[in-house]
């Protein structure tokens, strides 16, 4: 069976992408600093808007709006990957397997990613709690605050969220949401 992705002009989309055998490295500042300056130039070529973000050890999730007639997330994905897999430390790197080019490849990424076309205002509002309360989920920190590699402080700073929101609360979403 052949996947198709949904795709849809304009969309937002929530995404999950994974380091090859969750290997946890993508923390490390110089791949923060990495992912962060290979983000901004695939926007510059190819626009968008990331609306939440979130980047853990061994994995990131990221809430995106394509401009008006624009459904191709998949290349952005591909330009970022490729890119940060090029660039990052050789140490962080997976091991090296044949591709299906037969040609030799470090594995950084799952080869994959995991979206999900944000269907109404709810559904985009349960994807960016969920990108938020993630690093609180998976026991780095005890608050959405005190994580730095988040868009959090940000909708904190433009009053979408209170600084002590998701402290001290274990949060559930429902099955549909996440994709981890």
């Amino acid at each position: 069976m052949q996947y198709r992705r949904s795709r849809a002009e304009g969309g937002s989309y929530f995404f999950t992408v994974v380091t090859n055998r969750r290997r946890p490295f993508l923390c490390d500042p110089d791949n923060i600093i990495l992912l962060r300056s290979i983000f901004r130039e695939v926007k510059e070529r190819h626009p968008f808007t990331i609306n939440a973000v979130v980047i853990l050890p061994d994995h990131l999730h990221c809430l995106w709006t394509l401009p008006e007639e624009d459904a191709d997330y998949s290349t952005r994905w591909r330009l970022i990957k490729s890119a940060f897999s090029r660039q990052c430390k050789a140490q962080y790197r997976g091991v090296t397997a044949k591709s299906r080019h037969h040609k030799q490849e470090q594995a950084v990424w799952q080869r994959r990613f995991w979206e999900h076309k944000i269907r109404s205002d709810l559904d985009y509002r349960q994807h960016v709690e969920y990108i938020h309360y993630n690093p609180v989920k998976h026991g780095l920190t005890t608050t959405p605050a005190d994580w730095p590699f988040s868009s959090f402080l940000r909708s904190v700073a433009e009053g979408r969220y209170e600084r002590n929101w998701g402290a001290g609360v274990k949060m559930k979403f429902g099955e549909t949401i996440g994709g981890e």
